[in-house]
Order: structure tokens, then C-alpha cells, then sequence
């Protein structure tokens, strides 16, 4: 397996296969809540996750947050439902955030709150009450990066 950041249209096209499958198919997000404005700002950064007969099997997305330009917001990510706890979002996440070192000084995300425990081994701490998002309940949690190490 291997993740790479999607800078090609082919490699976009591939995250956003593996986002349309997860969470609009999957879990019924209606695509108007999970193609936003931000999939094409130029500051947000696209993750693919690729199996070794080179299918997409996992996505992720990293952008700033807001104004703040010390944080990132790590949105959308996703691993194929028969792929999962095979490594790939884990791998997903050490690559984004290997690549979000050189620009924030830590990292938010909204976990879905069965992803809760998967991101608090990765070091994440939730930092707020659940809430709804898309009809799905959340979480917020946040980490501390060692910026440019």
C-alpha cells in the first residue's frame, strides 16, 4: 500500500471515488454536504491511499482552518468499508500529517464518534461534546504537531 498527496486530476478523481463510496453511499451524506467550496480552494491538500494493484482504497483532506493559519483541519477521511483494519487510515494519517509539520503548529478534525478511539491512539484529544454534523454524531479533537520536524 501506498498513500500519496493528490495533485494530479487522476489522483483527485481517486480520493474523491473512495469519499463518494464511504460517506454518501455508505452513510448517506447527501453530496451536497460533502462537496464543499473547500475540495477546490488552493491552500487545501488531498490524500489518496492507494493497494498494491494500485485501487484507491482510502482519502483524506487537510486545509486551513478558517483565518487561523497555526491550524490545520484534517476533513474527510475514509477507508473503504472492506478494507478497514487493514492500516490504511493510520497510513493515511501519518502521511498528512507529515506533510501538515511544515505548515501548522497543530491539527483539528471532526471524528465520526465511532472514530473516537482511533484517533485518540493517534495521539488526538477530544475537545468537545458530541455534536451532529450531517446527521452523523461528532466529536472535536485536536493535536499538537512539532512543526518542520
Amino acid at each position: 500500500m501506498r498513500v500519496v498527496e493528490a495533485t494530479s486530476e487522476a489522483a483527485r478523481a481517486d480520493a474523491f471515488s473512495v469519499r463518494r463510496e464511504v460517506f454518501v453511499e455508505e452513510q448517506g451524506v447527501p453530496e451536497d454536504l460533502e462537496w464543499d467550496e473547500h475540495d477546490e480552494a488552493e491552500k487545501t491538500r488531498h490524500f489518496v491511499a492507494y493497494d498494491d494493484t494500485e485501487t484507491p482504497v482510502g482519502a483524506a483532506r487537510l486545509r486551513p482552518k478558517d483565518a487561523d493559519a497555526e491550524t490545520g483541519k484534517v476533513e474527510r477521511v475514509a477507508t473503504l468499508k472492506e478494507r478497514r483494519e487493514e492500516g490504511i487510515g493510520r497510513a493515511l494519517m501519518d502521511e498528512l500529517e507529515d506533510a501538515a509539520r511544515g505548515e501548522y503548529d497543530r491539527l483539528v478534525l471532526h471524528a465520526q464518534t465511532h472514530a473516537e478511539s482511533f484517533y485518540l491512539h493517534l495521539g488526538y484529544e477530544t475537545t468537545s461534546d458530541v455534536f451532529d454534523e450531517a446527521g452523523i454524531p461528532h466529536v472535536e479533537m485536536e493535536k499538537r504537531l512539532n512543526r518542520n520536524q
